[in-house]
């Protein structure tokens, strides 16, 4: 198992887009995910700001991925 690098709330956003979330609503700088098998998590979005390690992990722990998993599609360009 990798290490979960620090990731910009932009980064975590765009990994889920392309595993087919999508962004339903925002109340204040908490952006609400949902996918279409009925996973959802929320990313907190705060520009210039990272996000830790063990909140990426509770995020990949609500949307069923394992982090190699999500590292993977992260680094696909």
């Amino acid at each position: 198992m990798s290490k979960i690098p620090v990731l910009k709330a932009k980064e975590i956003i765009k990994t889920l887009k392309k595993l087919g979330f999508t962004r339903k609503r925002q109340h204040g700088s908490h952006v609400f995910f949902a996918h279409p098998d009925g996973r959802t998590t929320v990313v907190p979005y705060h520009p210039g700001k990272d996000i830790s390690r063990g909140l990426i992990r509770k995020i990949l722990r609500e949307t069923n991925l394992e982090p190699d998993d999500f590292l993977n599609i992260l680094r696909k360009k």
